[in-house]
Order: C-alpha cells, then sequence, then structure tokens
C-alpha cells in the first residue's frame, strides 16, 4: 500500500551497499522504518530526505513493518542542526530519546509536533537546555510516568517542597526527604518550572533567562527520573554531557 506521510527522521543506519533504513515519526502513522534504496549513492534521488532531523513529506510503499521509500518533498531540512556539533547533539538526543521511549505505534500526533518545536527552537537559537527540559516532560508525559510536582509524591501536603525524589514519584517535602536519602535539591522556581514545561506547547516557546543553578536542578531532576522510570542508556548523553550544552 502506497500512502503519503508527513514526518521526521529520527534515526538512521547503513543498509547494504548503499541503502540506508530511516526511522520517521509521523503525526498519522506512528514511528517506523522505511528503506531509501541508493541513499548513500552521491547522486541518489533520495539521499536528501534520507538525512537526520529532516522533516519532510514522503510517498512510502508498506507492505509490513518495514516500508520503501517512493518520493517525497523537503518540508524544513534542518541543515543547522547538523552542520553546529552543540546542536546536532542536542537534537540527536532528542531524536533518540522519541525513538527509545516511545514505542512505534504510541508515537502519535502531539509528540510529533513536539518534537517538531523542538528541533525548530534549537535551529532558532533558543536555549538548549531549557528546550530540552520541556521536550522531557513531553516524553515523560507520553510514556505514561510524569512525576508529581504539585503535592509531596509520599504525603501529598503542597507545602515545603524543596527535593525531589525519582524513587518517591516526584516532589517531597521537608518531613518526607528523609524517606529518600539519594533525593535532590528542588527549589520552588525549578520546581514551577517543570510543572510549567509540561503544560507548554513547544511550537510557542519563547526566549528565557534561567539561572545557572536552577539549570543544574532541572538537569539533575530529569536525568534521575530518566534513568529511574525509562530506564534507557542513551548513546548521546554522554557526548553531550562532554559538550556540557543542555544535557543532564
Amino acid at each position: 500500500m502506497l500512502i503519503r506521510v508527513e514526518g521526521i527522521v529520527i534515526r538512521t543506519i547503513d543498509y547494504g551497499e548503499g541503502h540506508k533504513i530511516i526511522t520517521l515519526i509521523t503525526p498519522t502513522h506512528g514511528k517506523f522504518g522505511v528503506v531509501v534504496r541508493g541513499a548513500k549513492k552521491p547522486k541518489s534521488r533520495f539521499g536528501f530526505l534520507a538525512q537526520l532531523f529532516v522533516h519532510g513529506d514522503f510517498a512510502v510503499y508498506r507492505s509490513g513493518r518495514l516500508g520503501t521509500l517512493k518520493g517525497g518533498e523537503l518540508v524544513e531540512p534542518f541543515r543547522e542542526l547538523r552542520e553546529r556539533l552543540d546542536l546536532a547533539a542536542c537534537a540527536s538526543y532528542a531524536a533518540e530519546l522519541t525513538d527509545r521511549a516511545i514505542p512505534d505505534e504510541e508515537a502519535g500526533e502531539h509528540l510529533f509536533h513536539q518534537l517538531l518545536g523542538c528541533l525548530t527552537a534549537l535551529a532558532q537559537g533558543k536555549d538548549p537546555e531549557v528546550v530540552l527540559r520541556i521536550y522531557e516532560m513531553k516524553i515523560f508525559r507520553a510514556a505514561g510516568y510524569a512525576p508529581v510536582l504539585d503535592a509531596c509524591a509520599a504525603c501529598g501536603v503542597s507545602e515545603r517542597l524543596g527535593w525531589f525524589s525519582a524513587a518517591a514519584g516526584g516532589a517531597l517535602c521537608a518531613a518526607c526527604r528523609p524517606r529518600d536519602p539519594d533525593a535532590s535539591a528542588l527549589g520552588e522556581p525549578a520546581r514551577k518550572l517543570l510543572q510549567l514545561f509540561a503544560r507548554l506547547d513547544l511550537r510557542r516557546v519563547g526566549q528565557t533567562d534561567v539561572k545557572d543553578e536552577t539549570k543544574r536542578q532541572l538537569r539533575e531532576a530529569t536525568r534521575r527520573w530518566l534513568e529511574a522510570h525509562l530506564d534507557l542508556r542513551l548513546k548521546t548523553l554522554p557526548f553531550l554531557d562532554l559538550l556540557g550544552r543542555g544535557g543532564n
């Protein structure tokens, strides 16, 4: 069956002599793999559509889990995300997180548009630490593991919430903090930002000014949540940490 879908390339692997298999996330057909024949050849008709982060319109023949590219058009190439090392690292992290954390059939329209908003914000020069923290909150919710932030995850009170525990399920009050010796500090500015990030549409994110200490707390909280509840060892994280550009 030939289908035409809007999609973003979130993964590419070499296949055979000159081919590639790309993974698309789409607003209508979830995530799925597509063979792009001849993509590695210099005169490939479709090589431009087989690059990471490309947003395009794809004509795909699907006869099972894996499709074959038959045609397509670029919507947004996002060249700057491949040409700048720091932006490539941030975009690669967002793409890998999407690929690894969300089952193929559960990647729907909302997540597609949030990833597109994430890539657009990075390309526009928005603060990568803020952009990635917002996108992580979208992933946590899509995966069904969003932290409790409006009250203590242990006792339910809504006051003195100065700590974060991935093991307990989110924010902790001062009285419950001893329940988790590994709980990390999460001041009110950071906690309220995480609440905002969970609601914020990445297509509408503007310029932000977040203090370094608040960024550190946000980074530590989302890293702990990622490790505890999604159990992913992402290949992009060590490099992102090395660059010091938005990683956990």
